[in-house]
């Protein structure tokens, strides 16, 4: 590989770990080994002849510096298991490739696993195709190659089959990558999630001891497996056989929980890993960088996955495995939640909320510190296990944000996932050196993420709590528009405020809807929306009312405010029973909000099926109908394709950053001629320009640009300008030759001697200013952002961004949710052109994706008019950077 070498660990098909890692000089003897090793039709299957020739010259080779040519392997506990080459064809973008894998170690996935590998080796060397020649007796290999998900073309050379693979990366590859990932990564869960057996190291003899908690927690649960304690201490703790080493238990536990301190962590999970154990579960907090990297190294070496540090625990209500490794002070109501946290507490408070709903917890893992499994792990565990229709995630950090998107994308399509949007607040917020890296706040990136993957984000725990009874017990709803009915006038006014606030509609109703309604309700209701049923109504009468809502085409939902009234209790009425036993099943989505029961929310059984959420406040109630229906306009939306924008020069672009970065290897602003012609490579639609050095040239270049009106505008340039307009660094609406090289003159005191030059424009018409721009984020990787341009894009604030690649459902999406999108549309003016606008922020897009050096790209102002968008001013810096597959199999 180019640049420093580098090694990975990865899952193979079985749930196995082996390393990946370039070949060194030091590898050729155990590289011949492997190949004089193999079976005599695996060689000659491998180098298309028989004899030890061949696999002599693939061994030197591995002693030979690198050029072109790459050697991976893959190995566990010492021992080559797999290798895979490629040679380039010298002059060309071609490399020709072998894959062996050692005979006892076929069909689980190796070749696969060191294809995809050896190909994001040489994407980087900019090697776009590897061709390779197998025996059409060689199935297996044969099908390796087609089942990569990348195209491939064969032709037929007498006996041998000649392939070529094209590496470009699509979404059928990375649909067949992650197919491969997730079958892996549940394989690998298993023993962690769903232990045959289990042991907790460290088990106290002190009553109070979390390993102690942990191990009562696990016996009284009813654990279904073998359940061991180890303590040199004691032979039995809490009823549970005690040994005094994890290589003295009686048989090789599964599962181990480490309770120990943080000293003895690492030395106790190598010799679990030496004893065979397949997992750990590790509770201690405080573990030193190096104890930790010490942990992680030991499971990686011996194939262990890995919950925590520093974490609460997990637990499984699986009948067939009902752990409870947790020392939480009560066990989790068994039921449909996956719930998967950083934060001991908040995992608790989650626990409970669940608990108290009826919902309960199919599976809850604390991730602690999260050095290896992650949420990404637990959404496909959960999308495969069978038993979890709710996913709850509170996560701090992404340590792959794009990874974690494809799978949340693809498991919300089947699963609603819900999550708390916490860390909101930027007090501490400055300003940065552009308009775009400003607004690119971690909260802006996260909140992008939530959007495209279908992620219903809440803004706390409570809020989450009452979605999750909502989706849990109700239908979703068509659309936005909410029916409120109550039996106290001011109670419905308010619940309708709460309504518009949630960003829901209270339409008002048809006559043929206020006739029904009219017929259902007591005289003197008022059968507008809201509906006043009066405190006269009774049970029967709420029943048809809310019925004949359910059948009104103008409503999505209903929210029904029921206040107790002296009435009602005199005539034995309870109008909650009445909408927990419908006269006949509701196709809509049906709220309670009841401000005398108490709790915040409750889960109310519903007479044939489902549950009916009852919410103490209206707000709670309308907050939840809010995230339900924004999940059904997810779920609606098609899922978009990239586009390929015409005109591009990927190329051009990348030898331009390549030459800058040449000339500055720490990176840094482009002068504008560079920026503009990096702009021009993507067909980026700048307005006319010309760069000039001297006043003279300023003035010639004036008079061809000049427009209609003959007036021009000039920005300087000198180091460390950030905001020219601040700096009197432009000047507008310049006529004649003197007026241009009166401001030239002007701009070079302002400079104090340091200007380099000018851009010189044609004066620009009137549009909309706006702003569109990248950043590379170091978590999320490139964000396109969009909002407010101009001088007024730092006190309005308003920017959204999504993550890049853009499909194009995306790009509509992210013009559609900024602020100044109705300006866009016709609010009160002309429409502007805003398939054009949508153009500039796809090329954006991929530009950000084609440039990882590209660390800020900011576009500011935009001009967008009813003919089309015009760029008129570009800033953007680059800094040294590679390009990173963010589905390429490796564990973290």
């Amino acid at each position: 590989m180019p640049g420093p070498q580098r090694s990975t660990h990865a899952l193979l098909a079985d749930g196995s770990t082996v390393r990946v890692r370039p070949a060194v000089p030091e590898d050729a003897p155990r590289v011949l080994r492997f190949y004089e090793d193999l079976s005599e039709r695996t060689a000659r299957l491998r180098f298309l002849a028989t004899g030890h020739r061949s696999a002599e010259l693939a061994a030197a080779r591995v002693a030979e510096a690198p050029g072109g040519h790459r050697v991976l392997v893959a190995e566990a506990a010492g021992r080559i298991l797999g290798i895979a080459d490629y040679t380039r064809a010298p002059g060309t973008t071609e490399a020709d490739i072998a894959v062996a894998v050692a005979d006892d170690q076929h069909h689980r996935g190796l070749g696969t696993l060191l294809l995809e590998h050896l190909a994001d080796a040489a994407r980087e060397a900019g090697i776009t195709r590897f061709t390779a020649d197998a025996l059409a007796a060689n199935r297996e290999m044969l099908r390796v190659f087609s089942d990569l998900g990348l195209r491939v073309t064969r032709s037929f050379e007498g006996p041998e089959v000649h392939c070529v693979i094209d590496l470009a990366g699509t979404d059928a590859y990375a649909d067949a990558v992650d197919a491969r990932g997730r079958l892996a990564d549940v394989a690998s869960l298993r023993p962690l999630l769903a232990p045959r057996s289990a042991a907790v190291v460290g088990a106290g003899r002190t009553p109070g001891s979390v390993g102690r908690a942990v191990l009562r927690n696990a016996h009284r649960g009813g654990f279904t497996g073998p359940l061991r304690a180890v303590n040199p201490h004691a032979d039995t703790i809490e009823q549970v056989g005690s040994h005094p080493s994890v290589s003295a238990l009686p048989f090789v536990p599964e599962l181990a929980v480490l309770a120990v301190p943080a000293a003895a962590v690492p030395d106790v999970a190598e010799e679990c890993g030496r004893a065979g154990v397949r997992a750990l579960l590790v509770l201690t907090s405080g573990l030193t960088r190096e104890q930790g990297a010490a942990l992680l190294g030991h499971c990686r070496r011996h194939g262990m996955r890995l919950v925590g540090p520093n974490c609460l625990g997990l637990a499984n209500t699986a009948p067939g495995v009902r752990l409870n490794a947790t020392f939480a002070a009560r066990p989790a109501l068994p039921g449909t939640a996956g719930v998967a946290v950083q934060s001991g507490g908040v995992g608790v408070a989650l626990l409970d909320g669940l608990t108290r709903l009826g919902i309960g917890v199919s599976t809850f893992v604390s991730l602690g510190d999260k050095y290896d499994v992650s949420g990404n792990d637990l959404l496909r565990w959960w999308e495969a296990d069978g038993r979890t229709e709710l996913a709850v995630l509170h996560l701090e950090s992404f340590g792959n944000p794009r990874a974690f998107s494809r799978t949340a994308r693809r498991v919300a399509r089947a699963v609603p996932i819900l999550t708390v949007d916490a860390g909101r607040s930027e007090a501490g917020r400055r300003a940065a050196a552009s308009h775009t890296a400003a607004a690119a706040t971690p909260t802006v990136a996260r909140q992008a993420l939530f959007a495209q993957a279908g992620i219903t984000a809440a803004r706390g725990l409570g809020e989450l709590l009452d979605t999750a009874a909502l989706l849990h017990g109700q239908p979703l709803p068509r659309g936005s528009r909410v029916a409120v009915v109550s039996n106290a006038g001011g109670a419905g006014v308010l619940a309708a405020d709460a309504c518009a606030e949630a960003g829901l509609t209270v339409p008002a109703l048809s006559g043929e809807s206020a006739a029904q309604l009219s017929e259902a309700l007591p005289g003197g209701a008022v059968v507008a929306n809201p509906v006043d049923a009066t405190a006269a109504v009774g049970e029967e009468g709420l029943r048809r009312c809310v019925a004949a809502l359910d059948r009104s085409p103008e409503v999505d939902a209903v929210l029904a405010v029921l206040v107790p009234t002296a009435v009602a209790a005199a005539l034995g009425e309870d109008l909650v029973r009445a909408l927990t036993a419908p006269s006949r099943a509701l196709a809509k989505p049906l709220v309670a909000v009841v401000p005398s029961q108490g709790a915040r929310t409750v889960l109310l059984p519903v007479r044939g099926g489902g549950h009916l959420p009852a919410y103490g406040d209206a707000q709670d109630a309308a907050r939840a109908l809010a995230h339900a229906a924004a999940r059904a306009r997810w779920l609606a939306r098609p899922a978009g394709t990239v586009p390929e924008p015409a005109g591009i020069d990927a190329p051009g672009a990348r030898a331009l950053v390549g030459r800058f970065l040449a000339a500055h290897p720490r990176g840094g602003w482009l002068d504008p001629p560079a920026a503009m012609r990096l702009m021009e490579s993507y067909a980026l639609p700048l307005s006319p320009w010309a760069w000039a050095e001297r006043d003279t040239d300023a003035a010639t270049a004036a008079e061809r640009l000049a427009g209609e009106d003959g007036r021009v505008v000039l920005k300087a340039h000198w180091p460390g300008l950030v905001h020219k307009s601040e700096a009197g660094a432009v000047a507008l609406g310049l006529r004649g030759p003197e007026e241009v090289r009166a401001a030239y003159a002007s701009m070079a005191r302002r400079s104090g001697g340091r200007l380099t030059g000018v851009v010189v424009q044609p004066l620009a018409g009137r549009g909309t200013e706006l702003l569109a721009g990248v950043v590379q984020d170091a978590v999320f990787g490139p964000l396109v952002l969009f909002g407010t341009g101009g001088t007024a894009t730092d006190v309005l604030g308003d920017h959204t961004a999504r993550l890049a690649p853009l499909t194009d459902v995306d790009v509509t999406e992210l013009v559609g949710a900024a602020r100044c999108a109705p300006l866009l549309f016709g609010h009160r003016t002309e429409p502007a052109d805003v398939p054009a606008v949508e153009q500039v922020l796809l090329r954006l897009s991929r530009m950000a994706v084609d440039l990882p050096e590209l660390a800020e790209a900011d576009l500011n102002p935009v001009l967008a008019r009813p003919g089309g968008a015009t760029v008129l001013d570009v800033r953007v810096r680059v800094e040294p950077g590679r390009a990173v597959d963010p589905y390429l199999r490796r564990l973290r």
